[in-house]
């Protein structure tokens, strides 16, 4: 099939697809404001897309991209500055660690026209894993390192080891250890003799927790695509737990041919259905971006099956994001439930924009 026929298979998106959706029970929730079920679909043209806590990714991977620079090297780029934003506690530095204190960090990145990949995982003291995985597509034969190997692999690269665990992070550790158990020797706030307030201004509230994650995808003019996904990953996770974000096929995949898609949430939820390699598959298929994300979301959903992970109505009562963009820049993201939102920059500036929900 030439790039003409493929674009125009593409394009096959309206009746024929939405019967599709409405047979698989698929039923889309409008965010409030919006005039279109999916605006993103129509768009064409170069176009970065990422999770919410994106903006700044999208920008810098849009402008890299009209530069002439290669779409894997702008989208890594773009998620560097989040990786490095101390601020952000779902990845990179600063984000929140392990059971036992320590941050590790998962990441993996495609590059469409040469179907290449590359992933590290349970990498810890290296800021920016992304980049690390970009070197494993780039300068090995391997698509994945994981652990002291994945350290060792960076540091011989050039990489600076470095705590990561930020002093506000530590902190929400520590207050999670004192109420992850009433019966050990951690001492509940109502337990102590002592202000626990004292020199700890973050300590009141909900404690922080995350799943963690930004995913970023882009294309450039002629159609040519990347996408990384990057996580400091479950909160307070069991040590070593990889999610879905450095598995390519389940957090994150590009097909060159046909679009790229990533995911944030509930990791293992995404690995068991294979997410961001479903939805591309979906858009070859004919659906649209968003209608291929509610589809896949619609999937997760229905093979969810364990009692703990169900609300009292039968649906998941865990959150996972999905994202598209298409070859021909269309776009498009979908959410469990609620009124969530994902970052895109195109020519008409950088936005968010709300996704669609699979519930209400």
């Amino acid at each position: 099939m030439d790039n003409l026929d493929r674009r125009a298979f593409l394009g096959i998106t309206g009746a024929a697809a939405g019967a599709t959706l409405a047979g698989m029970g698929v039923k889309a929730t409008t965010p409030r404001g919006s005039t279109s079920l999916a605006p993103g679909d129509d768009h064409r043209g170069v176009a970065c897309i990422s999770s919410g806590n994106g903006r700044p990714a999208t920008a810098k991977a849009f402008e890299m991209v009209m530069a002439g620079r290669d779409p894997i090297d702008a989208v890594v780029a773009g998620v560097n500055i989040v990786e490095s934003d101390p601020d952000d506690m779902s990845v990179g530095y600063g984000g929140l660690p392990n059971e036992e204190g320590v941050v590790q960090l998962d990441s993996c990145c495609m590059h469409g026209p040469t179907h290449k990949a590359g992933a590290v995982a349970c990498i810890e003291d290296i800021k920016n894993p992304a980049s690390v995985a970009l070197l494993v597509l780039k300068r090995t034969d391997h698509v994945m390192i994981v652990g002291e190997g994945a350290k060792r692999f960076a540091l011989a690269h050039g990489f600076e080891a470095e705590n990561l665990l930020t002093d506000r992070a530590r902190r929400a550790w520590l207050r999670w250890k004192e109420n992850a158990n009433p019966n050990d020797d951690w001492l509940d706030a109502d337990q102590m003799d002592f202000d626990p307030n004292e020199n700890r201004e973050d300590a009141a509230g909900p404690i922080p927790f995350t799943y963690g994650t930004i995913n970023c995808s882009g294309v450039n003019e002629n159609g040519d695509l990347a996408s990384v996904t990057t996580t400091s990953g479950l909160s307070y996770k069991i040590p070593g737990r990889v999610g879905d974000s450095p598995i390519v096929g389940a957090g994150m995949f590009v097909d060159n041919a046909v679009g790229a898609a990533g995911a944030t949430g509930r990791g293992e939820a995404v690995i068991q259905n294979c997410g961001a390699f479903s939805i591309v598959r979906e858009m070859e298929n004919g659906l649209s971006p968003t209608e291929a994300c509610l589809a896949v979301m619609k999937r997760i959903a229905d093979r969810t099956r364990q009692k703990r992970l169900l609300n009292e109505r039968g649906e998941p009562n865990f959150g996972v994001t999905l994202y598209a963009l298409r070859k021909d820049g269309a776009y498009g993201s979908a959410v469990m439930r609620g009124r969530g939102q994902f970052a895109v920059t195109t020519s008409a500036g950088t936005r968010r924009e709300a996704c669609m929900a699979l519930y209400e």
